[in-house]
């Protein structure tokens, strides 16, 4: 490699990482999709096998153009055994995609342990981009740093995917592999108890809740019925009490009314001893 700047040899040394990174991810995606039955799953990763070799290529044409020479999938290599440490990383590579094809116990799993080993190279290449994307920033290059951005969108993008689709791929494993009595912990009959001590305490409290309202109703309308015969009693002891009154008027005027008659007859009675009295004066007084 010629002569450089200090600043683009470091970058060029990242850019390298993230090369070599790129072509190994070639390899495993290659394998994964040949292991992929799930749909949505095998296109995410044809797709994404897309945006890799997209990626390798940008990197490699931006270290030329920083003056630098792109490594292979063995890294950093020299002089004569280049080519066969090239061709040595390549089977390893592949061999490794074979590998793969053989884990786990099943297909869930292995479709499982591949979303998982990616998740790992994402999260890796994740962390290659953000400090590419940073010293680039720092020592002023603005080609370097947009070109690591684009690809930290595209990596985080296939990490977020990968992070939502292994707990489902974790659940059809266990669907597969795991008999139906084992699952969810021994909490179906928990759930059962707890669902029937609901049931049985809320039909108790609708029950209660019934009565409670029912007696409330009865005791309503005693208390009403009570307070009719209540106003039926008072309504008929003012009406003998109002009646009383009137009988004591009528015979409180009436008893005048009787010693007046009384009075008169008196008078008459004195009236006609006195006019009798005349009378004897009288006939004495015609005898002498």
């Amino acid at each position: 490699m010629p002569d450089v700047k200090a600043r683009d040899a470091k970058l060029i040394q990242y850019l390298n990482e993230a090369h070599v990174k790129e072509r190994q991810l070639e390899q495993a995606l290659q394998a994964h999709i040949a292991m992929t039955e799930i749909a949505n799953y095998r296109k995410r990763l044809q797709q994404h096998l897309s945006e890799t070799k997209s990626h390798a290529r940008q990197v490699e044409r931006r270290i030329k153009q920083l003056g630098g020479e792109a490594e292979g999938i063995t890294g950093v290599v020299q002089g004569a055994t280049e080519r066969v440490q090239e061709v040595a990383a390549r089977g390893a590579a592949l061999a490794q995609g074979q590998v793969h094809m053989l884990r786990g116990t099943g297909a869930q799993e292995k479709m499982l342990k591949n979303a998982k080993t990616e998740f790992q190279s994402e999260a890796e290449e994740i962390g290659t981009y953000t400090a590419i994307e940073a010293l680039a920033k720092m020592v002023g290059d603005r080609e370097t740093e947009q070109l690591a951005k684009a690809i930290l969108r595209e990596e985080k993008r296939m990490a977020g995917f990968l992070e939502k689709l292994i707990p489902r791929l974790s659940q059809a494993v266990g669907r597969a592999e795991i008999p139906a009595s084992e699952r969810n912990g021994g909490r179906r009959g928990t759930t059962r108890r707890r669902t029937t001590s609901r049931s049985g305490s809320t039909s108790r409290r609708r029950t209660t809740s019934r009565s409670g309202s029912t007696s409330r109703g009865r005791s309503g309308s005693t208390r009403s019925s009570a307070s009719r015969s209540g106003s039926t009693r008072s309504g008929s002891t003012s009406r003998r009490s109002t009646s009383g009154r009137s009988t004591a008027r009528r015979k409180t005027a009436s008893r005048p009314r009787s010693t007046s008659a009384r009075s008169g007859s008196s008078r008459r009675t004195s009236a006609r001893s006195g006019s009798s009295r005349r009378t004897t004066a009288r006939s004495g007084s015609r005898s002498k």
